[in-house]
């Protein structure tokens, strides 16, 4: 009667054991998922916080940036953009 007392001792001892193990190794899982999860979203975040940048410098630059050689402007974006102009240097340049 003691050995079957003793095996059931262990054997609910074990599950217990498995419970509170798959337990915690849960919440290991979901922590570092989770953590990865908001380091993607934050690099994610920061790289179209870049390509703002670079497209807010783009648009703003100040006129002596945009023209070409000669006094061009190059841009075609600006409202004083010349294509006759601009096609006029590509052709130099190109000859």
């Amino acid at each position: 009667m003691s050995t079957s007392q003793g095996v059931n001792v262990l054997r609910y001892s074990a599950l217990l054991f498995g419970i509170f193990y798959g337990f915690s190794h849960q919440r290991t899982i979901y922590a570092n998922n989770k953590a990865s999860h908001v380091e993607n979203e934050y690099k994610h975040r920061e790289s179209l916080i870049e390509k703002a940048k670079l497209e807010w410098k783009k648009k703003n630059l100040p006129p002596e940036a945009r023209t070409g050689s000669g006094g061009v402007i190059t841009d075609p974006e600006d409202k004083n953009f010349d294509l006759e102009a601009y096609l006029t240097l590509k052709s130099a340049e190109n000859t």
